[in-house]
């Protein structure tokens, strides 16, 4: 965004649709293979093709389908961004629905799809917040941070007291003297 080439540069929307095909069909093949090793019946190894091969064929497309459409439609329309990623979820998430049959099916599974889809690409990409300048190491932010909002000792003691691992310069010669006035026990220095 604050880049200076804002020219767009095109990408091969076949090549990608393949390898997230390929990608995606393989998440579908472990997912096939779970399945087939916890059906009741006794099937054998090429069951994950035959009976449960139904879920790498829809992984693959989704994938396939995804990649594709998010990268052509980035190629029509000269522009990366969000709405790419959901047109591109839409069609991914309408193949589930054609999976079940239904109109409202196809078009319920592919809006919850390009919502989702969209708004994780719009907010950055990352669960955990949008990246404020991807320069600067985190560690030393978080540091730089930790530092700039340190109190002085002073403040702290005045308004939490002293205890519970808080100790000011000097509290163990305080404590000593409030023992032996309080309770006339003499407190040597090294305990």
């Amino acid at each position: 965004m604050a880049s200076g080439d804002h020219t767009y540069h095109p990408q091969d929307a076949v090549k990608a649709g393949i390898q997230g095909a390929l990608v995606t069909g393989a998440a579908g093949t472990l997912v096939s293979a779970v399945q087939n090793t916890l059906a009741k019946r006794n099937v054998s190894a090429w069951g994950v093709f035959t009976r449960t091969g139904g879920t790498i064929a829809i992984f693959a497309a989704m994938g396939g389908t995804y990649e594709f459409t998010r990268l052509a439609s980035a190629n029509l329309r000269e522009k990366e961004d969000s709405w790419n990623t959901a047109l591109g979820g839409f069609l991914a998430g309408s193949l589930i629905g054609l999976k079940h049959g239904k109109p409202p099916a196809v078009i319920g599974f592919g809006a919850l799809s390009a919502i989702v889809l969209g708004v994780y690409d719009y907010t950055g990409g990352s669960l955990t917040g949008f990246k404020k300048d991807r320069d600067v190491d985190e560690f030393e932010r978080k540091e730089y941070l930790r530092k700039n909002r340190r109190r002085p000792i002073e403040e702290t003691i005045s308004e939490l007291g002293e205890g519970r691992g808080i100790y000011a310069p000097g509290y163990a010669e305080r404590r000593r003297e409030r023992l032996k006035e309080k309770y006339g026990i003499d407190v040597p220095a090294n305990a």
